[in-house]
């Protein structure tokens, strides 16, 4: 499902995945000798939410996702002075401790980097269609980010 990107674009890493997620591969994706800044963001799936125990989770990914992805992550380029974009996303059952998401960013200097990298995972999180199903211990569960 990934899709790799031509030397044009700043987008080196974008994908959505039900195995494990990488930092590495992240890191390694974005290695432009000009960056002097990489900022990464990990989310990784707490054990509470809200005040309730989560038992784990299952991530589910429109038919559209990775094309939406792929938008947001083209129009933080365009926005910011990057030199680089990866964003990857987990999707099916994932524990307690497991690596949710990866975005990150590389510029010519540590702020612009930090800036991008911020509005890349909260604009991911706003408009791209992935829906999270959380399983709290009580035995209840509830559907996050579904319309």
């Amino acid at each position: 499902m990934s899709t790799q990107a031509g030397p044009q674009t700043a987008i080196r890493l974008v994908d959505l995945r039900e195995t494990p997620l990488d930092v590495t591969e992240v890191v390694d994706a974005l290695a432009d000798p000009a960056s002097g800044g990489l900022t990464l963001f990990v989310g990784r799936v707490r054990q509470e939410d809200g005040g309730r125990a989560v038992d784990g989770l299952d991530y589910s990914a429109h038919p559209s996702a990775l094309e939406r992805l792929r938008e947001v992550c083209d129009r933080i380029a365009t926005k910011f002075d990057l030199h680089e974009v990866a964003a990857v996303h987990r999707t099916g059952a994932l524990a307690i401790g497991d690596i949710a998401v990866i975005v990150a960013t590389s510029s010519a200097h540590r702020d612009e980097a930090f800036r991008a990298s911020r509005a890349l995972i909260d604009t991911l999180k706003a408009e791209v269609p992935i829906w999270k199903h959380q399983r709290f211990a009580d035995g209840t569960d509830e559907w996050v980010g579904t319309p």
